[in-house]
């Protein structure tokens, strides 16, 4: 569904209550700048109607959230975060993060590795032939990848979800 507060802000309506029916009506409203009017016994205001009615829902189609967050199925994967390396990213311990193991990892990506055994989420410095993992935190130092770490790249994180109630 489609309104034209998508593209042009809110919509200015019209609406208007009949006491004697108990219903309201509304109706676009021009934009001259006026915002409320009253005739006779009918109080007339405007409302920003930028997501229409509720009744509407039923023809709203739903997001898949595999469809919105999820480039590559085959490819992706989520887990969970833990402890405060990457809080100055905003990436904070219990949220989940979706890693997409198709997508090549450049320089700047916030990306999950395993370096000597242990999984890392960490941002990717990649540049003049030197390669580390980044900490969003000053209380964790780089981990500079050399000759003789173990160190393999999972994948790069594309969406961090958050819990925010509960």
């Amino acid at each position: 569904m489609h309104s034209e507060a998508d593209s042009h802000g809110p919509v200015k309506l019209l609406v208007t209550y009949d006491p004697q029916s108990s219903m309201y009506t509304r109706e676009p409203l021009p934009d001259d700048g006026s915002d409320a009017a009253t005739d006779g016994a009918n109080a007339r205001v405007t409302v920003a109607a930028g997501f229409g009615s509720p009744a509407d829902d039923a023809t709203v189609k739903r997001i898949d959230l595999n469809d919105a967050l999820i480039a590559h199925p085959q490819a992706a994967f989520v887990m969970r975060a833990a402890g405060d390396g990457m809080r100055g990213a905003g990436i904070d311990s219990g949220d989940v993060l979706l890693v997409d193991r198709a997508l090549q990892p450049v320089h700047g990506n916030v990306v999950v590795a395993a370096v000597d055994g242990e999984m890392l989420c960490r941002r990717l410095w990649n540049q003049d032939a030197l390669m580390k993992l980044q900490a969003a935190h000053p209380d964790f130092g780089d981990i500079v990848i050399t000759e003789g770490v173990e160190f393999e790249l999972w994948g790069v994180v594309t969406h961090v979800i958050k819990q925010l109630i509960g």
